[in-house]
């Protein structure tokens, strides 16, 4: 534990140490950049100075050897002359008489010519090269008071003269023979343009850290300016105890602008979801009240009474409101099942058309003749689960069945790769302004009615929220003569049948059969 504490790196933790920490190494990489090229360009054009200064006093040297002149030894410029037929060099200055004059020359003798060279179209013409110059022992910087040049490689520019251009007098004033040949070199040294480049490296140093100190401060500060309205609108938003408060909406940046709209927004639809809540609870707590008070006045007047009271009936009270409360746990359990969005478990293939054949015959009408028939020619598959199906199938049934006159009509079949459920009624039908509030919990338009006629309120509800589990729709379409609602499922393809298994057939739709007498209340299904 401890070790792997000790790992851990350590990271700045508030947007503005982060800020200013990223601006700084931006900054630092930008400002690397450009010391880099700056120390390149400034080395570069030092360098190039260098060379132009030796190349003039190559050739001033040049114009003096022609005139039969020795060149002074005091030139900023390190230079040798040397010639052919001569151990020792004709002149040396500049740092390159720290070598020993009786010791022979340092730079290479020049190839022997026998003509003058042409000059260029300037009027001068001269190379240069890299060359080393030897370590010999008897260099003694100390002598010339330049640091010493021995053992070092540099770029030495050099030009050529032969001595047949010069009269016997210059020759001899020169020390050298009339066809001797005479170069004259000049060194160029880049310990100045080094220098110079250390010390704008020094500046460029120095004023680097101070500029990142800077640059870090500003960004540190200009982000904690930046985030004050951010750290007001935080305050306000840990300062809410209602959502139906509000955070004030700062003018000052689009961003912080937007950020503020958004807690507003959230607040908002906590505040309708919260109100959701509550009026959910209210109606259930309404819905359980009313079966419960039945129940309780129907068992404390046969207990108050006992010698005078109808027990069978009063069992019968107790056992249809105590079905009528397990519908209604049943169905907030399913309702708080779906508002989790869980997947849905064990999809399989099911055939809409067999399963509400199959339904219309097995439902059971509370205590009313109806007639309840199916139209289902062709199969109709789809995917789900086929216990939500069922489920959703009887909702629209007992819904049906509960507000129809004398007849319901359900239909199955394909459309434009749907499969279509239409469950049609002969009852009173739906006002238009309520086609969708129908479908909110506990909701019902005919409040007048009794509570075991009317249902929970609930049916609806959980049919359109099943629907959308399994990709379709539930919708009240238009109409005046009664109530009609069309399920839309995603089609699916049929399944293969097993091996040696016939292809199943399609479902006989003949109507349900009507029951030859009223059934018992107490014996009919909790309405939804």
């Amino acid at each position: 534990m401890n070790a792997s504490k000790g790992r851990r790196r350590w990271r700045p933790r508030s947007v503005r140490a982060r800020a200013a920490l990223a601006a700084a190494l931006a900054a630092a990489i930008v400002l690397t950049g450009i010391g880099w090229w700056v120390h390149q360009e400034v080395y570069r054009q030092s360098l190039s100075v260098a060379h132009e200064q030796a190349r003039k006093d190559l050739f001033a040297l040049v114009d003096q050897l022609k005139e039969g002149q020795v060149p002074s030894p005091r030139r900023a410029v390190p230079y040798e002359v040397v010639a052919t037929g001569r151990p020792t060099a004709v002149a040396a200055g500049g740092g390159m008489d720290a070598f020993d004059p009786s010791a022979g020359h340092v730079l290479p003798d020049p190839p022997p010519l026998t003509e003058p060279i042409p000059e260029d179209g300037a009027g001068w013409g001269y190379a240069y090269r890299p060359i080393r110059i030897p370590d010999r022992p008897d260099h003694d910087p100390d002598r010339s008071g330049v640091p010493g040049l021995a053992g070092r490689t540099y770029e030495i520019l050099y030009d050529d003269i032969w001595a047949g251009q010069l009269s016997r007098e210059q020759a001899a004033a020169l020390g050298v023979r009339p066809d001797a040949t005479l170069r004259a070199y000049a060194v160029v040294v880049p310990d100045t343009s080094e220098e110079i480049a250390a010390a704008i490296d020094d500046m460029l140093l120095r004023a680097g850290l101070v500029g990142l100190a800077l640059i870090g401060a500003v960004a540190y500060f200009t982000v904690r300016i930046a985030l004050r309205p951010v750290e007001a609108v935080r305050r306000l938003t840990a300062s809410v105890t209602d959502p139906r408060e509000r955070v004030t909406v700062p003018a000052t940046a689009h961003e912080i602008t937007a950020l503020a709209d958004t807690i507003n927004t959230t607040l908002q639809r906590l505040d309708h979801a919260a109100a959701q809540q509550r009026r959910f609870v209210a109606d259930a707590a309404h819905e359980l009240r009313s079966p419960l008070t039945t129940l309780l006045t129907s068992l404390e007047v046969a207990l108050a009474y006992p010698e005078r009271a109808d027990w069978p009936a009063t069992a019968t009270t107790a056992a249809r409101q105590t079905r009528r409360l397990q519908a209604l746990a049943e169905d907030l359990l399913l309702l708080a099942r779906l508002d989790t969005g869980a997947p849905t478990a064990d999809p399989e293939t099911v055939d809409l058309s067999a399963l509400a054949s199959q339904m219309a015959e097995e439902h059971l009408l509370a205590a009313r003749k109806l007639e309840l028939t199916c139209d289902s020619p062709d199969p109709a598959h789809v995917r789900g689960n086929r216990d939500q199906l069922e489920r959703l199938l009887r909702n629209l049934l007992d819904n049906a069945a509960r507000h129809a006159g004398h007849r319901v009509q359900v239909t199955v079949r394909s459309e434009d790769g749907q499969a279509v459920v239409t469950v049609h009624d002969d009852g009173p039908g739906v006002p238009a302004e309520d086609a969708e509030r129908i479908f909110e919990r506990f909701v019902r338009l005919d409040d007048a009615r009794s509570r075991d006629q009317g249902g929970t309120g609930l049916g609806l509800a959980i049919a359109r929220d099943l629907a959308h589990r399994h990709g379709g729709t539930l919708t009240l379409l238009p109409g005046d003569d009664g109530a009609c609602f069309e399920l839309r499922l995603p089609q699916a393809p049929a399944p293969d049948p097993a091996p040696g298994e016939d292809p199943a057939p399609a479902p006989d739709p003949t109507p349900a059969p009507k029951p030859d007498a009223d059934p018992d209340p107490a014996s009919a299904p909790a309405p939804e």
